[in-house]
C-alpha cells in the first residue's frame, strides 16, 4: 500500500492527483472480477456505438455526391440507404444492450466493492482506527465510492466512445481541410484541462466537507434514535441539533455554490467558443462549396464531422472529467481496503495453548493516543490459573482499558501480557479471543431475535436452543424470554419485523436490566473457554437481580479462572485476590479481609459504600 497522501490546507490528508491512474486501475480490475461477461458486452456496444456515426456519414456522403451527378444508379443508392438504416438499427439495439449491461455492472460492482470494504473493515484486529475521526471520513467516501464505482466504468467507457468518434471525424475532416481539422482540436485542449481542474476541485471539496457530512449523519440519528428521544423531548433539544444540522449543511451549501460558480463561468465561455469554431468552419465550407472547391457530399460530411467531433469531444471532455474525479475519489476506497492492521500480525504466530498457569502483566503503559494522558502506568499483576480477580476503583481509573487489553483490542506502548508466558502479541488476535468470554460494561442490543442475541455468543451453537436455554437460565433470563410473544424466536427491536413486512407483529423492547441479562447469558454461551471477564454485570439490575446474578456467577466461576471489574465493594469481596486500580496503578493487591486490615483505599471505599447501606437501613427501620 502506498504511504499516506499529503496534507491539504485544512491538515487533513487528501487524495494524491497520481492516484487517479490506479483508482482507473483497480474500478476496471473490480468491475472484469465482478461481471466479465457484462464488461464484455459494454465494450462491444462501445465499438459499435463509436463507429456506425461515421460510416452513416461516408453512407450520406456517397449518397448526396450521386444523387448530384449524372448517371447514378438506384442500386447503388438503395444499398447506401439501405447501410444507413442497419447502422441506426444497431445503434438503437446497442443502445439498450448497453444499458442492460451497464445495469448488470452496476448492481455486481456495488456488491463485490461494498463486500470488499466491510472484509478490509473486519480485518482490522483492534479499534484504534475506528477511533480516528479522519479513518470514518475516508470510510464514509469510500461507501460512497463503492456505491459509484460502476460510474467510473461507465464514464470511461464512454470515453473510449468518444475517442474512436472524434478518431473517425477528424480524420475525415483531415481530408477536407488539415488545418479546420487542427482548429477543432485545439479549441477542445482548453475544455479539457478546465474540465480536470473542476472534477479535482470536487473531490477536494468532497474531502473538505466530509467532517460536516458525517456529523449530519450525526445528528440525524439523534434526532430519530428512539433511544435519544427521551432526553432530547425532556430537554427540548430538537431545534438545537436541528439548528446544528442546518449550520453543516449550510457550510457544505456554501463549498458547493462556489464551486458551481466557478463551473458555470467556465462552462459558458468554453460554449462560446465551441459554437465559434462550428459556425467559423460552417461557413468556410459553404463558401467552398459555392465556389467548387467542395461537393454537396462534401458539405454534408463537413456538417457531420463538425457535429461529431463537437460532440465526442464535449463526451470525452466530460468522460475524462467525471473518470478524474470518481478515480480520485476512490482512492479513499483503496486507503481502506489496503490499510494495515492497527495490531500486528506476529513474525512467528503461536496459538494460544490452553491456560494453565497464569496472566501476568509486566509494567504495561497504555494510553489511546499518542499525545494523549496515560491510562495505564506501569502495571504490574498476575491471575493464577483457577482464580477469581476482582478489580475496583473509581470511574476512570483505567479498569476497562485494562479489559480491553487483555482482549488485545489494543497493545500496550510499553510492557507485555502473558499468557502462560506467551506475549499477548505473538498470539494471533482472533484465536487469542476464542478462549475469552466477555461480558462489557455496554454491550450490544442487537435488532434480532431473543435466541439470536444469546446464540451469538457462541455460533456453533446459533441454532441449538438448549445451549441457548440454558445459558439464559444461567443469566436469570430464561423466565422472560419464555413468556414473549413468540418466545425466543420473539424479535427485540422496534425497528424490524420478524419477517419484514407490514402485518407482521412488531417487535419487542426489553428494559435495560433484562438487556443486561441476555447479554451475561450471551458470554455464557462461551463459558468453556478459559478466561472470563465481567466488566460491571450488575450494571442496570435491580438489588435483588444483582445479587441473584453475583451468587449464580460466583457458583459458575468457582475453579474457574475470571476477573471482575466493578466499582461495588460488597459484589468484589468474594473474589479470592483483589486489586484497586487507582490513577492508573495497582494502589492496594490482596484478599477482602486483608485490605480491610490494611486501612488503604480498598478500605475507604468499602466503608464509605458500607456507610451508605447501614444509613439506609436506618431510615427505612425508622419509617417503619
Amino acid at each position: 500500500m502506498s504511504g499516506p497522501s499529503a496534507p491539504g490546507p485544512d491538515g487533513r490528508p487528501k487524495p494524491r492527483r497520481t492516484e487517479v491512474l490506479r483508482g482507473l486501475a483497480a474500478v476496471f480490475a473490480l468491475t472484469l472480477r465482478a461481471c466479465p461477461g457484462a464488461l464484455a458486452t459494454r465494450v462491444a456496444t462501445v465499438v459499435v456505438a463509436g463507429t456506425a456515426p461515421i460510416a452513416a456519414s461516408w453512407l450520406l456522403k456517397y449518397v448526396v455526391d450521386s444523387l448530384t451527378s449524372d448517371g447514378f444508379r438506384v442500386a447503388d443508392l438503395t444499398w447506401a440507404a439501405a447501410g444507413i438504416g442497419l447502422l441506426t438499427v444497431a445503434l438503437a439495439a446497442g443502445s439498450a444492450v448497453a444499458s442492460y449491461a451497464d445495469s448488470r455492472i452496476r448492481r455486481a460492482t456495488a456488491t463485490c466493492a461494498q463486500s470488499d470494504l466491510l472484509e478490509a473493515v473486519n480485518r482490522l484486529s483492534g479499534l484504534s482506527r475506528l477511533e480516528q475521526p479522519a479513518f470514518h471520513d475516508r470510510l464514509q467516501l469510500a461507501v460512497q465510492s463503492a456505491q459509484g464505482a460502476d460510474r467510473l466504468v461507465a464514464a470511461a467507457l464512454q470515453g473510449a466512445q468518444g475517442v474512436l468518434t472524434m478518431t473517425g471525424f477528424l480524420g475525415s475532416l483531415l481530408l477536407i481541410s488539415p488545418a479546420l481539422a487542427l482548429i477543432v482540436v485545439a479549441a477542445a485542449v482548453p475544455a479539457l484541462f478546465a474540465q480536470l481542474a473542476n472534477s479535482r476541485h470536487r473531490a477536494d471539496m468532497f474531502w473538505r466537507t466530509s467532517n460536516l457530512a458525517r456529523r449530519q449523519i450525526f445528528y440525524r440519528g439523534l434526532l430519530t434514535d428512539t433511544q435519544a428521544a427521551k432526553e432530547i423531548r425532556l430537554y427540548g433539544l430538537g431545534s438545537y441539533f436541528a439548528q446544528r444540522l442546518r449550520d453543516d449543511l449550510d457550510g457544505i451549501n456554501s463549498q458547493e455554490e462556489h464551486l458551481d460558480r466557478r463551473l458555470v463561468r467556465h462552462e459558458t465561455a468554453l460554449a462560446v467558443l465551441g459554437a465559434a469554431v462550428s459556425t467559423g468552419a460552417l461557413v468556410w465550407g459553404v463558401h467552398q462549396a459555392a465556389t467548387g472547391g467542395l461537393s454537396a457530399g462534401d458539405v454534408s460530411l463537413l456538417v457531420a464531422a463538425l457535429a461529431g467531433v463537437q460532440s465526442a469531444l464535449i463526451s470525452l471532455v466530460s468522460s475524462i472529467a467525471q473518470s478524474h474525479q470518481t478515480a480520485l475519489m476512490f482512492a479513499h476506497f483503496l486507503y481502506v481496503t489496503q490499510v494495515e492492521d492497527d495490531l500486528p500480525a506476529p513474525a512467528a504466530p503461536v496459538e494460544p495453548p490452553p491456560l494453565s498457569r497464569a496472566i501476568e502483566l509486566r509494567d504495561v503503559w497504555f494510553r489511546y493516543t499518542d499525545d494523549g494522558p496515560w491510562i495505564l502506568r506501569g502495571v504490574d499483576l498476575t491471575i493464577p490459573y483457577g482464580t477469581s480477580l476482582a478489580v475496583v476503583g473509581l470511574n476512570g481509573a483505567g479498569k476497562s482499558t485494562l479489559v480491553k487489553l487483555l482482549c488485545r483490542l489494543y497493545d500496550p506502548q510499553r510492557g507485555s501480557i502473558l499468557w502462560d508466558g506467551t506475549d499477548l502479541r505473538d498470539m494471533p488476535a482472533d484465536l487469542l479471543r476464542r478462549r475469552i468470554s466477555v461480558v462489557f460494561q455496554d454491550p450490544m442490543e442487537y435488532d434480532l431475535t431473543a435466541g439470536e442475541n444469546i446464540g451469538l455468543g457462541d455460533l456453533d451453537a446459533l441454532r441449538d436452543p438448549a445451549r441457548i436455554h440454558a445459558a439464559a437460565a444461567d443469566a436469570d433470563i430464561h423466565s422472560a424470554l419464555d413468556r414473549l410473544p413468540q418466545g425466543y424466536d420473539t424479535m427485540l427491536s422496534r425497528m424490524f419485523f420478524p419477517d419484514d413486512t407490514e402485518e407482521s407483529a412488531a417487535g419487542v423492547q426489553l428494559s435495560g436490566g433484562q438487556w443486561q441479562r441476555l447479554a451475561l447469558a450471551r458470554a455464557l454461551m462461551r463459558s468453556g473457554r478459559d478466561l472470563m471477564i465481567l466488566d460491571e454485570p450488575g450494571t442496570g439490575l435491580d438489588a435483588v437481580a444483582e445479587r441473584h446474578i453475583h451468587d449464580r456467577l460466583t457458583a459458575l466461576r468457582q475453579g474457574e479462572t475470571s476477573i471482575l471489574v466493578s466499582h461495588r465493594m460488597g459484589t468484589a469481596r468474594a473474589a479470592d485476590h483483589i486489586v484497586v486500580i487507582a490513577d492508573g496503578t495497582v494502589r492496594e493487591a490482596g484478599t477482602h479481609g486483608e485490605l480491610m486490615s490494611l486501612g488503604g483505599a480498598y478500605a475507604e471505599l468499602f466503608t464509605t459504600q458500607a456507610e451508605g447501606y447501614a444509613v439506609d437501613q436506618g431510615v427505612e427501620e425508622t419509617v417503619r
